[in-house]
């Protein structure tokens, strides 16, 4: 039986170290809390199509008129872009000083 193309797993992740590991659990986990998010979402328009009124006096100077569902989505994707906007680090590594001694 031959080996994949793409190599075996178990060598993967021996080469890139202990860390990978906790990095793919934490990814993994990630994703998991966002499709149950998104399935709260999903369900919650399904069973929400009644009109309602939206008002937010910070922002908007009349209220708003739609369906539940929208409000609802529209306040999770507003929640998801800030969520993102916060835990992004913008790219910006710091460089780690290998002589710092910890008292």
């Amino acid at each position: 039986m031959s080996t994949p193309p793409c190599g075996d797993a178990s060598k993967v992740l021996r080469f890139l170290g202990d860390n990978a590991m906790l990095l793919l659990m934490k990814m993994l986990l990630r994703a998991i809390v966002f499709l149950a998010m998104l399935f709260v979402v999903l369900y919650v328009g399904v069973n929400n199509t009644h009109s309602i009124e939206f008002s937010f006096p910070l922002l908007l100077t009349k209220k708003i008129q739609a369906t539940a569902a929208i409000v609802y989505f529209a306040v999770f994707a507003v929640g998801v872009v800030a969520g993102l906007a916060l835990g992004s680090s913008g790219g910006k590594n710091k460089p780690r000083s290998e002589g710092k001694k910890t008292a």
